[in-house]
């Protein structure tokens, strides 16, 4: 589904996170609704897991009955219109059959799809009778899929990409698992594999294009490929649809928002192990990094 410019709506786009909560707030659909909020879109949300969660680890998961998630798409579609969709955790195979089904039934547009797995903590968040699910159903919806390198290796059934080169070839055929249209892309992040830099491969099936960024030092990285999902999906409805390239526009606009998120994450003090990015860095303007209302 190609992207379109919101520079008509008169209003900022309404984008929806369909995801799991987490209560630490580092990811899933706080961070989203977060992110969306901190580059100027209306954040909605529908809750497809519930998970006792903090910055060291996952303790619990609970997915809501497939007949109440589709009841929570079905009411908010039916009322608000949709700019574009994050899709997060989604956690087993009848949920994913539930959202796929829904969002096409409601023709869901720029559909950001992020296959979340496992947890910065090392915690498993798919089950595995879902990946084939994610595949058949999703993928077909997807307008950009976003998986790091271990998610790339499942999705693939092979071991994770441990070069450069490796990294090209996944792209490539995880490109083939989506329609053939032009309008569909990877987004392959290459964040484990070692260097001074992280670089990230945008491919559409024609062109590959290498983002790269200085990699930071920190353990503050807890929900980062859930901003940067949320970040591009957010960003889609606002670049202008008859932009060169618009999609690219919004996938390095993303970067660099999340980029200065997990640089400036040390002004955050919360929990004591991966601890999340900051995603109003660009509001909080103290020093101390808080807000003052003088």
């Amino acid at each position: 589904m190609p992207i379109s410019s919101s520079s008509s709506l008169g209003h900022p786009p309404n984008v929806v996170s369909i995801a799991g909560v987490d209560p630490s707030g580092g990811a899933g659909i706080f961070a989203d609704i977060k992110t969306f909020s901190a580059l100027g879109a209306y954040g909605c949300s529908i809750v497809a897991a519930l998970t006792a969660q903090n910055t060291r680890g996952v303790t619990g998961i609970h997915t809501p009955p497939a007949d109440f998630l589709r009841l929570q798409i079905d009411t908010l579609f039916s009322d608000v219109t949709l700019h574009a969709c994050k899709i997060g955790m989604l956690g087993n195979a009848e949920i994913v059959a539930t959202v796929a089904d829904r969002l096409a039934h409601w023709s869901a547009p720029n559909i950001v799809l992020d296959p979340v797995m496992v947890s910065k903590s090392g915690d498993t968040l798919l089950g595995h009778e879902a990946i084939s699910a994610l595949r058949e159903a999703l993928f077909p919806l997807a307008f950009i899929i976003t998986p790091n390198l271990p998610e790339a290796g499942v999705l693939l059934g092979e071991r994770a990409p441990e070069t450069f080169g490796e990294m090209r070839h996944a792209a490539e055929r995880l490109r083939k698992m989506l329609p053939t249209a032009s309008e569909h892309w990877v987004l392959l992040k290459g964040g484990h594999l070692p260097g001074s830099e992280s670089t990230d491969l945008l491919f559409d099936g024609e062109r590959m294009i290498e983002l790269s960024a200085r990699r930071i030092d920190t353990s503050n990285t807890h929900g980062t490929g859930c901003t940067l999902s949320s970040a591009i999906a957010a960003l889609l409805p606002q670049c202008r649809a008859d932009s060169p390239n618009p999609v690219e526009t919004a996938v390095r606009a993303a970067h660099g928002y999340l980029h200065r998120a997990i640089s400036d994450a040390g002004l955050l003090h919360v929990g004591h192990g991966h601890g999340p990015v900051h995603h109003f860095h660009a509001l909080w303007t103290n020093p101390e990094g808080f807000f003052s209302p003088l």
